[in-house]
């Protein structure tokens, strides 16, 4: 089974996954990476250095940036905003840090939620909806609000 890429969407990776669907309006840049069994849903991007596991969805609106690392079976709910950059500004080549984001294998980040760079969300983890995440989140812990 192949990879079912909507004819609206702008995907310039070829290393996409069997069984992944991707969905009108996204971006996906030649560098990334997806797995297998994926559902990546409309008005997505996805930059270059970027590896997403088997059995991801990510929904509507959701950004992934370099450096990111999305484990297999992860859940993104809509409108997810995700940092690598602690100091963003506008041609900062000279003074820019990636600090890259990591989601372990079986967590889920609700609709709305904003994770600062270099924060990693553990395994099994749930980020509720709503909220900002400004360090790691241990593995199968629960989190509400601002941490």
């Amino acid at each position: 089974m192949s990879a079912f890429i909507h004819p609206l969407s702008d995907v310039q990776s070829q290393n996409i996954g069997d069984g992944t669907r991707i969905w009108q309006y996204c971006v996906v840049l030649p560098g990334a990476r997806i797995g297998r069994n994926c559902n990546i849903c409309s008005h997505c991007f996805i930059e270059n250095d970027v590896v997403i596991g088997d059995n991801v969805t990510i929904k509507c609106g959701v950004q992934i940036w370099d450096g990111m690392r999305i484990e297999d079976n992860v859940f993104i709910g809509p409108d997810a905003t995700f940092c690598n950059d602690r100091h963003p500004i506008s041609g900062n080549g000279a003074n820019y840090k990636l600090e890259p984001v990591i989601i372990r294998k079986g967590a889920m980040v609700g609709a709305g939620v904003t994770v600062l760079p270099g924060v990693e969300i553990g395994e099994g983890a749930v980020v509720g909806a709503g909220t900002t995440v400004v360090k790691s989140i241990p593995a199968t812990a629960t989190f509400l609000g601002g941490r």
